[in-house]
């Protein structure tokens, strides 16, 4: 079994005891409703009272239908996965809906309490619904796409993808934006309407991902850089179940009066934000220190 089913499996295990809390809430609602008699003579004479009982029943009825439909939605999903890698995006959307459909739960439960019914309210404002649909038109693109980000294979949590101009490791995937941690440490937020449209590049999800960045040396001597590929290639063993070292490429790009601007070029077996940025602070380290030498021989 994968972490990733076993975390999932272990989340759903505490839903699942809030999912029996919610049926208990249910049933002591419905029985104070309607077994307790002194709770039906003030229902009687509270007209409020009444609606807010109704409107508790339907709220408790909206979560316990939402929450088993996404049980067995997951469970289907997971008893089809056991031989393969599951998908944590498939989970992700799977989450995004429930709280969607809670939201709307909660907004119709809002009404009941306050004996508002909701077809004859929707049918009132019929200009008003018009006008709230155009406004929303972007938002409830940005969710349809965001959905369809969350159910596909392409982008998952965790992955490091260019999208634009933007490089970095995928944080989240909301119903509206993308966030993505770049090399500096910095959220970046795509909406996702911009997601689909632009090109995106995902390093993930090849066999290999490609860590590439330059540094320019201060060295005169074009012997001395021809010993730094072994020093790299030093570095590179001590994470040799993790890096590819045959695929390590070491090349000059430009050769100026007093320095060299190189690249260095490794393949990760997997993108990983931590592992990839301890090998290059630990490179780049090591050329700081191997070029100050240089300096002051």
């Amino acid at each position: 079994m994968n972490t990733l089913k076993s975390h999932i499996l272990s989340q759903e295990n505490k839903n699942r005891r809030n999912f029996i809390l919610l049926i208990l809430a249910l049933i002591l609602v419905e029985y104070l409703y309607q077994g307790n008699d002194l709770v039906k003579k003030w229902i009687e004479t509270n007209e409020f009272l009444g609606h807010f009982f109704q409107a508790l029943i339907f709220l408790f009825t909206g979560f316990v239908l939402i929450a088993l439909g996404r049980f067995i939605v997951l469970r289907f999903y997971l008893n089809r996965k056991i031989e393969s890698a599951v998908q944590p995006n498939f989970v992700l959307g799977i989450n995004r809906i429930s709280v969607l459909l809670n939201v709307f739960v909660i907004l119709i439960t809002l009404m009941l309490a306050f004996g508002i019914k909701p077809l004859e309210f929707l049918t009132s404002i019929t200009i008003v619904a018009a006008a709230i649909a155009i406004l929303t038109k972007d938002y409830i693109t940005g969710i349809i796409n965001g959905l369809i980000i969350m159910f596909s294979d392409q982008i998952a949590v965790g992955d490091k993808i260019k999208i634009g101009n933007h490089l970095g490791f995928v944080q989240d995937i909301t119903l509206i934006n993308l966030v993505i941690k770049d090399n500096s440490n910095n959220l970046v937020t795509i909406p996702n309407i911009q997601a689909l449209n632009l090109d995106v590049v995902n390093y993930s999800k090849g066999k290999t991902y490609q860590i590439v960045f330059t540094s320019e040396l201060d060295i005169k001597e074009e012997e001395a850089i021809s010993k730094i590929p072994e020093k790299i290639t030093g570095i590179l063993r001590k994470y040799g179940s993790k890096v590819e070292i045959e695929g390590f490429v070491f090349s000059v790009l430009e050769r100026k009066k007093d320095s060299f601007l190189v690249r260095v070029q490794f393949p990760l077996l997997t993108a990983h934000q931590e592992l990839e940025t301890v090998i290059t602070q630990e490179i780049n380290q090591a050329l700081i220190y191997w070029n100050d030498e240089k300096g002051k021989a």
